[in-house]
């Protein structure tokens, strides 16, 4: 197993990282003493990338991370840290996109105060406020490199020709986006540009929000998740039709001896290099059985296979609902 970059300032990090927003309670509930025995869970298997947002929970993903940093002083310097801003979100769950440096310094300076950091590794963009162009808004994080309060810095969601415009002020280090077997959208260009410009792609729902394991939600499990309940691949008829097609990629994975996750983790390592996948769970076994995709080198004939089974739009339903696709950058 090598590491793979994280970025282009030489930072090596484990093939897989860990999704952060399981720890807000975003896909069930969840507590401080589980998402600790998961981050020690974590160490021991040699994952050192945590993915989080000030947004997940409200904070409480990054002060959950933070307490564990703060419980565990020997590891402060062992996670490469992400974490995201931008978007405005009060306690009644009202949002906006705010990318004006006011916020953002505002922000950055709050997670870092949950994290109990004085810098992160990487400081992304979570949505873009197209009031504020992104020549400006990474002019901002550009400054907050310099003053030492982030190594590097990327952005969630935004399209190829953003990427270039936002390149063109400051080294990109990653751009994190959707990509897995159900979502292929990054191969319309995202993936061929970070390539250009030697940066990352951070795959987040790398199991397709559940599609892609053994166990995948079902609708009244769905419609108990704010995150899925409007989702249209989770609404019938698409989620009987979604599952049914998933069935017999379980039945591959059964059949080399992995689960349905690893051998969609396995999928996605082997595509490219310069991708790295950020599952979130909630338990400590899942993540020891999904973190044997770092070790898996998949034939030609098997990428093959799997993609017989799910070939590029195979999935019934958008990724998002209309609401949730109010941010995100189409293209192509």
């Amino acid at each position: 197993m090598n590491k793979r970059n994280l970025g282009n300032n030489d930072t090596k990090v484990f093939p897989i990282g860990l999704g952060g927003m399981s720890f807000s309670d975003a896909y069930g509930e969840t507590t401080t003493h589980q998402t600790h025995e998961i981050l020690s869970t974590a160490i021991d298997l040699g994952v050192d990338h945590i993915d989080t947002s000030d947004i997940y929970g409200l904070g409480l993903s990054e002060e959950r991370i933070g307490e564990f940093l703060n419980k565990n002083k020997s590891y402060k310097d062992y996670f490469k840290i992400a974490t995201k801003g931008g978007i405005d979100r009060d306690k009644s769950g009202t949002s906006r996109f705010n990318n004006t440096k006011a916020y953002l310094k505002k922000s950055l300076e709050a997670s870092l105060s949950r994290l109990g950091l004085d810098c992160v590794e990487l400081y992304y963009i979570h949505r873009r406020d197209q009031t504020v162009t992104i020549e400006e808004v990474t002019e901002t994080l550009k400054g907050f490199v310099k003053e030492g309060k982030v190594k590097q810095i990327g952005y969630s969601e935004i399209s190829p020709s953003s990427l270039n415009r936002a390149s063109s002020i400051h080294n990109i280090a990653a751009v994190q986006s959707e990509y897995s077997l159900s979502t292929r959208y990054p191969e319309l260009g995202l993936i061929q540009q970070l390539k250009n410009l030697n940066a990352t792609l951070v795959a987040f729902s790398p199991l397709g929000r559940s599609l892609l394991t053994d166990k995948p939600h079902s609708f009244v499990k769905a419609q108990s998740l704010n995150l899925l309940k409007d989702n249209p691949r989770f609404l019938e008829p698409n989620l009987s039709y979604n599952i049914k097609l998933t069935n017999k990629f379980r039945k591959l994975a059964s059949s080399y001896n992995m689960s349905a996750a690893e051998l969609a983790l396995s999928w996605l390592l082997n595509k490219d290099d310069r991708i790295i996948p950020i599952p979130g769970t909630r338990s400590s076994d899942h993540l020891k059985s999904m973190i044997k995709a770092a070790y898996n080198k998949l034939s030609q004939k098997e990428m093959n296979e799997i993609e017989t089974i799910l070939p590029i739009g195979w999935a019934h339903g958008d990724r998002y609902s209309q609401k949730q696709w109010v941010g995100p950058e189409k293209y192509c």
